[in-house]
């Protein structure tokens, strides 16, 4: 059953950018939330598009999820007025997303934006994005508000935030398999972590590139963006280390979607299984979309594709000091629009987990 808001209505909320593959994937998991309604959301296209849309044409896996799918309209902000969006998610090009979040935000509309766009702080290695600003200076405050949309991390700052910054896949995989440890400070950061991490192809995006082509693409493994990844910038940012005490490479693998990211790391001092069990388990106790598994039992894409968990493993080395850490997930759902929604319930005061499982 729907719940009304404080307003006596339904918390109205609109997608802009449906027509991409985590586009397809928030437009899924809106219709079948159990808080929504199809009347309470608004699918937004490019624009410059003239006509109304319809989004079992554009997605036609999405066909019969509602009684009637709502159309995909032009977007415009007029369109966004009358219709009195609350919340509105952005899965859009990461320049689009830098103009229309200050737009949103100054109409009091909330924004989860999936690009990267607002997701660092720190303007060296925002760089990377070659974004400009109309006024920059509204930006830098604007930036400076603008919350990293890591749940397990940021809960609690999510909860209230204008602006909620999505963040990217390789990056949700590999803070979230680090983050225990440096916390509890057992990692020999002078020895230097290695994070070793393997995207299915929609990870790209939907536009297709001359390495995206299923004859580039299958029957390969390739690394790509070595030393200039666009996530880097998020692993130094929010788990506190410099680009010398980590080295990440990211690469192609011949599948539709999911990550696997193996990350090789040292510990300071000799460890065993069962206390670097205890260390996940405690840190994770209470969020409900990440899954620890027991020493020795490492995670699978497959058993993670479709559904918005993070699996972690590990295997400790004979001599207590080597770790091996292994993240799973989907990088369409818990790496962009599961994870969106999971930042969505926290905006709105529901359970994290709602529509998610």
């Amino acid at each position: 059953m729907a719940e009304a808001t404080s307003k006596s209505r339904l918390t109205r909320i609109a997608l802009a950018g449906v027509s991409g593959y985590a586009g397809a994937e928030l437009a899924r998991l809106l219709l079948q939330h159990p808080r929504r309604s199809a009347s309470s959301l608004l699918f937004l296209g490019r624009p410059e598009d003239i006509e109304p849309g319809s989004l079992d044409e554009l997605h036609p896996q999405l066909t019969g999820l509602a009684p009637e799918l709502p159309p995909v309209l032009p977007f415009s902000w007029e369109r966004l007025a009358a219709f009195g969006a609350d919340i509105l998610l952005l899965a859009t090009p990461h320049e689009q997303s830098r103009e229309w979040s200050p737009l949103a935000i100054d109409q009091g509309i909330r924004v989860i934006d999936l690009s990267g766009a607002w997701r660092l702080q720190n303007a060296s290695n925002r760089t990377v994005y070659g974004l400009k600003d109309v006024h920059p200076h509204a930006a830098a405050d604007l930036q400076a508000a603008a919350v990293f949309g890591a749940p397990e991390l940021h809960r609690e700052e999510i909860a209230s935030a204008r602006l909620v910054a999505n963040p990217g896949c390789y990056a949700t995989s590999i803070i979230l398999a680090l983050v225990p440890l440096l916390r509890a400070n057992l990692i020999d950061l002078d020895h230097g972590i290695i994070a070793d991490a393997k995207s299915g192809v929609s990870g790209a995006g939907k536009a297709a590139t001359p390495k995206t082509h299923f004859m580039y693409a299958a029957d390969n493994l390739s690394a790509y963006a070595v030393f200039n990844h666009r996530h880097t910038g998020e692993l130094l940012e929010q788990l506190s280390l410099t680009s010398d005490q980590i080295q990440f490479t990211p690469h192609l693998l011949p599948i539709p979607r999911g990550i696997l990211s193996t990350v090789y790391l040292r510990l300071k001092q000799r460890g065993t299984a069962a206390q670097i069990e205890e260390i996940f388990r405690s840190f994770y106790a209470g969020h409900p979309m990440v899954r620890v598994r027991a020493a020795g039992i490492l995670p699978q894409i497959q058993n993670v594709v479709r559904t918005n968990f993070c699996d972690l493993g590990f295997e400790l080395g004979p001599d207590g000091r080597r770790l091996v850490l292994i993240a799973c997930l989907d990088n369409l759902l818990k790496g962009a629009a599961g994870q969106a929604i999971q930042n969505l319930n926290l905006m709105l005061g529901w359970g994290e987990a709602e529509g998610l499982r």
